[in-house]
């Protein structure tokens, strides 16, 4: 898979991602930390960020913004899944799945600022 392909796959699993968080938003709603407010405007926003960044980061004179907010967002998510980590008997992933997740965003972070 060449570079171009690498990217339109990246930014498409953001997008439908976030289309996601539209059609099942129950799923994201249950994995919000119990401290953070606001749930259903944070997985709204979340999803919209999803899409508009997803599509943006395939507009070359976007990428960049799109790299860096995509890199943000993923720290911005982070709490999340390090709260199913901490939680998975609450899910119906398995335990080792959800640690396993954790650094692998650190890969989806330096994946999404190679584009910047």
């Amino acid at each position: 898979m060449n570079g171009l392909s690498l990217k339109v796959v990246f930014a498409l699993a953001f997008a439908l991602g976030g289309v996601n968080h539209f059609l099942n938003p129950r799923l994201y709603l249950s994995i919000m930390p119990p401290y953070i407010p606001w749930h259903g405007f944070w997985v709204v926003l979340t999803g919209i960020a999803e899409i508009g960044l997803g599509l943006l980061l395939l507009v070359p004179q976007a990428q960049s913004v799109a790299a860096w907010g995509l890199a943000a967002l993923l720290v911005l998510v982070f709490p999340a899944n390090l709260h199913m980590a901490l939680n998975a008997q609450a899910y119906a992933v398995p335990a080792a799945l959800l640690w396993l997740r954790l650094p692998l965003q650190i890969a989806l972070v330096a994946w999404a600022l190679a584009y910047r």
